[in-house]
């Protein structure tokens, strides 16, 4: 089973495919753009948090990396200190 699946993708790798969303109500780039100004939201009430003290910057970091994170977009294993 592993060959096949190895095969299948070299063979989805080099060929062109289209997928629509027939029923999708508005364009995948207006939904891409509503995603990333609702993080963007996120990360600046995260970062203007003032009940925070310095000591817990790390931790306001590690929020943002979660905000990535849910949608569904690593930051790599540069975050992960524990």
């Amino acid at each position: 089973m592993e060959l096949y699946q190895e095969m299948l993708a070299h063979i989805l790798q080099n060929t062109t495919v289209n997928i629509s969303f027939p029923e999708l109500p508005c364009d995948i780039r207006t939904l891409t753009e509503q995603r990333c100004y609702q993080a963007l939201q996120k990360i600046q009430a995260i970062l203007k948090d003032e009940r925070l003290d310095d000591t817990e910057c790390f931790q306001k970091i590690e929020e943002i990396v979660c905000v990535f994170e849910d949608l569904g977009s690593g930051c790599g294993t540069r975050h992960d200190f524990g």
